[in-house]
C-alpha cells in the first residue's frame, strides 16, 4: 500500500475509532465506509474496515449490520487477497457486497495519484 493511501486510510480509520469512543456511531461508520473504499483492495486495512463496522453493529445491536459484517469479514479477506473486489462499495449492510459504487471525489484522487 502506498504510504499517502495508507496515510489515508488510517486516517479514516483512527477517526472512526475516536467517534466509537465518543459513542458518535454513525459519524464513526461514516469513516469507516471511507476507510473500506480506500482499503478494499488490501487484506488487512479492509479486514480492519470491517471490524470496526462489526463493532459499530454491536455496539448499536443492530442485528442487520452484525449478521453482515459477519458475512462480509472472510469474504472481504478472500477478495482482497485474490484481488476482486466491488470498486467504491463502502462495506456496510446496507449495500450489497457486491455492488460497485461511485468513489467520493477526494478519496478518488488519494487513490488515482498512488496507483501505478
Amino acid at each position: 500500500m502506498h504510504k499517502s493511501l495508507k496515510e489515508a486510510f488510517y486516517k479514516e480509520l483512527n477517526l472512526s475509532k475516536s467517534l466509537i469512543k465518543n459513542k458518535d456511531l454513525d459519524k464513526a461508520f461514516y469513516h469507516l465506509e471511507r476507510s473500506h473504499v480506500l482499503g478494499q483492495y488490501y487484506v488487512v486495512p479492509h479486514t480492519l474496515s470491517h471490524w470496526y463496522m462489526l463493532k459499530v453493529g454491536f455496539i448499536k445491536k443492530d442485528l442487520k449490520e452484525v449478521v453482515g459484517q459477519l458475512i462480509r469479514l472472510p469474504l472481504g479477506i478472500l477478495g482482497s487477497f485474490v484481488g476482486v473486489v466491488p470498486t467504491g462499495n463502502t462495506g456496510g449492510s446496507n449495500v450489497s457486497a457486491l455492488k460497485k459504487m461511485e468513489i467520493p471525489e477526494e478519496l478518488s484522487k488519494v487513490m488515482e495519484e498512488t496507483s501505478g
